[in-house]
């Protein structure tokens, strides 16, 4: 069963996706709540899977990732055990930092974060080699104008 939020859940939210890593006291003053209120909220919200972890936000040119491809892959195979083995393949390239099914002309969309030109071929030679391809196309990002934005909540 899905976690109903709140109004109060969504403050959370919101203020978790801005800076996860101040203290739970700094976030229950910033939200209105008492530490054991908020750690309350906090477990629930992990428990429901709509907290799926912390992390980091890195700015991708100061940590050496400074290309952006989006690759958009077609295929003629579509069975459950054909996405499986691709799923899995491509969650072994850790370069492969999205993958989206989606409609249109493509089958399925990836983003893929490298240092250069250089890395993103070795990324792609990965990506061909083990699957059946119809087709992929890839698309070098010139810059990024919005990016991690948090979710609205």
């Amino acid at each position: 069963m899905a976690h109903k939020l709140d109004e109060m859940d969504r403050r959370i939210l919101r203020e978790l996706q801005i800076e996860s890593s101040r203290s739970q006291r700094a976030l229950a003053e910033d939200v209105g709540l008492s530490q054991n209120a908020l750690w309350r909220r906090l477990k629930a919200l992990e428990a429901s899977g709509v907290i799926k972890g912390y992390a980091a936000r890195l700015d991708r040119e100061a940590a050496g990732a400074s290309l952006v491809v989006f690759s958009m892959v077609k295929t003629r195979r579509h069975s459950a055990e054909w996405l499986r083995s691709f799923r899995t393949h491509l969650e072994s390239i850790p370069e492969v930092v999205s993958l989206y099914r989606i409609s249109g002309d493509f089958d399925y969309m990836l983003k893929i974060v490298t240092p250069d030109i250089a890395g993103f071929d070795r990324v792609y030679q990965r990506v061909t080699e083990k699957l059946e391809l119809e087709a992929v196309t890839s698309y070098f990002a010139m810059e990024a104008m919005i990016e991690d934005r948090p979710i609205p909540l």
